[in-house]
């Protein structure tokens, strides 16, 4: 196993994990305000194939995630009208998202089949971007830099700014919060309008980076993952990224049974690992109510502050 693999290796790795990444942080804050959105695999189709399409037509991959973000944030919102006007069931609500974004990205995409747009990669010059060690640096698009960047922003966001505070304030007791002044619905509306953003410049990393063309459902199932994901990391950034990182792993080690045909499994197990194993988050979260150690205390409940 040489440097040169090593080298391939991590920057496979940091590729398969940045949009679960970003999806996964997005649903975390909106899971601190103390709302359950499983629509997480629609909101990033939305965000893949608006962010395509936006790139297509301008020529420029920076509207282009503009795109992406604006998409995923108008698909969540439709969410965020159901569940907290309407007070409709989060969790089924969650899963309509779901089939809506699946089933309206293929109708957007049907113009862009066989399109492709120039990859969204790294701005740095190219001697840094492609010399045989510095691309561990300076050779990953922009979104990667973002994805990383926003992990301590989330952090610091969360846990030292009042707006944070107020956010969790309304996931761990909506009503406390109501009752000081605090605008619950406002403050998740907010939360659920970045989650979608997040999610959305996530999708768009597989039709602007990974695959710069568009294919249907191409996010292949990344969004249950990063919803699996906010439960193994027990809703806290820190541990949300090494997850990710375990995930990406996981998603690496099937490209490679597959490409050198030598695994002690088979390539079909590591396929099959991380979707197991958001299965099991699922389940965790179905059987403990949502009721997880550091969950917070409203998530999935219905804002009712009239009884």
């Amino acid at each position: 196993m040489g440097i040169d693999f090593i080298i391939a290796a991590i920057i496979t790795v940091v590729g398969l994990t940045t949009p679960i990444l970003l999806a996964g942080l997005g649903e975390l804050v909106v899971e601190k305000s103390g709302v359950l959105n499983l629509g997480v695999e629609g909101m990033m189709l939305v965000g893949a194939i608006s962010g395509f399409a936006v790139t297509v037509y301008t020529f420029n991959p920076w509207f282009g995630v503009l795109g992406a973000a604006a998409g995923g944030a108008l698909a969540s919102l439709l969410f965020a009208v159901l569940v907290l006007q309407l007070n409709s069931n989060q969790v089924a609500t969650g899963l309509a998202l779901t089939i809506f974004g699946t089933g309206i990205s293929s109708l957007m995409g049907l113009s862009f089949t066989g399109r492709i747009v120039v990859p969204f990669l790294s701005v740095f010059p190219e001697s840094l971007a492609k010399h045989e060690y510095l691309q561990l640096i300076f050779g990953y698009s922009p979104i990667v830099y973002f994805a990383l960047i926003m992990v301590p922003l989330t952090t610091w966001f969360l846990k030292s700014t009042r707006a944070g505070l107020i956010l969790r304030a309304v996931g761990e007791n909506d009503l406390s919060a109501h009752s000081i002044g605090y605008s619950v619905i406002k403050v998740r509306y907010a939360a659920i309008a970045f989650g979608g953003a997040m999610a959305g410049i996530g999708g768009c990393y597989f039709s602007m980076v990974i695959t710069p063309m568009w294919a249907e459902k191409m996010t292949a199932g990344r969004g249950w993952i990063a919803l699996a994901l906010v439960v193994f990391a027990g809703w806290r950034t820190g541990r949300l990224l090494a997850g990710a990182y375990f995930f990406g792993i996981l998603m690496a080690l099937e490209l490679y049974a597959k490409a050198s045909g030598f695994s002690f499994l088979p390539s079909q197990f590591w396929a099959a690992m991380p979707y197991a194993m958001t299965v099991v988050a699922l389940s965790f979260i179905s059987s403990r109510g949502t009721a997880g150690a550091n969950a917070p205390a409203c998530l999935g409940k219905p804002f009712l502050p009239s009884t």
